[in-house]
């Protein structure tokens, strides 16, 4: 089973079989979601209009901090198995969760300045979410910077499994910190505390978010693939024309 799932051609199969479908089942909740953030949805009471940005901050984050945990999970696995195809998957998904890193912190300034008074605080949660950015861009430096592709995916994976401790520490900063943000209203044990009404709209944008970094993912990973076949198919034609010469 384990041979199956990681055999690339398998891999990319079963991905793009269900790329159509979830790429129409994103954009309708994207636009159920936007609908009802922007339209169902009522003000708050303190923030006004401004809290609607929850509805792709909060999804970003969500993502962000996915993608990351999926990419620790990938790297052990692929140490584990001795699975080189996993490092490359792992490749294929970094920058969604960058860009979702990016899209939560430029969401959160947004937010912060009518809210907070301040573009930019350096509470826990916001520092910590930094630090994310940075082992994100870390990763991304090592998987580029070596001539032997498969020493650059070994070292970055080293770096999404050590820096995967971050993520906790994300999640659980607002309880064990002081920070501005308020403590989690949706991921927690108890009953979640938003009302249905904003509930439902972020739900909708969370799936949203997920379906489209599904879809990003199987792209990247196919034009991963294709790139590491042209390489190869370069470096022969290379050796060929070598041998012809040295013959």
């Amino acid at each position: 089973m384990t041979r199956h799932i990681t055999h690339p051609k398998s891999l990319l199969r079963w991905g793009e079989a269900l790329l159509p479908w979830v790429a129409a089942g994103g954009i309708l909740f994207a636009c159920v979601g936007l609908f009802l953030g922007l339209v169902v949805s009522p003000a708050d009471y303190q923030q006004g209009e401004s809290v609607r940005i929850m509805y792709v901050h909060v999804p970003a984050s969500w993502g962000a901090l996915g993608v990351y945990t999926a990419m620790a999970i990938l790297s052990g696995w692929g140490f584990v198995a001795r699975v080189p195809l996993l490092h490359i998957l792992t490749k294929s998904i970094a920058p969604i969760g960058m860009a979702f890193t990016l899209i939560s912190l430029g969401t959160g300034a947004i937010w912060g300045k009518p809210t907070w008074g301040a573009w930019w605080v350096w509470d826990a949660r916001l520092t910590s979410m930094f630090l994310l950015l940075v082992l994100y861009l870390g990763y991304w430096a090592l998987v580029t910077m070596f001539e032997e592709e498969e020493k650059g995916l070994s070292a970055g994976a080293v770096i999404a499994l050590v820096g995967w401790v971050n993520v906790p520490i994300i999640k659980w900063s607002v309880d064990w910190w002081y920070t501005l943000h308020q403590p989690a209203s949706v991921l927690r044990f108890a009953k979640p505390a938003v009302h249905w009404t904003m509930l439902a709209p972020l739900l909708c944008m969370a799936v949203a978010f997920a379906l489209y970094g599904f879809v990003i993912a199987i792209i990247r990973f196919r034009t991963e693939l294709n790139r590491r076949k042209v390489r190869a198919l370069q470096v022969r034609e290379w050796i060929a024309s070598q041998d012809k010469e040295a013959a």
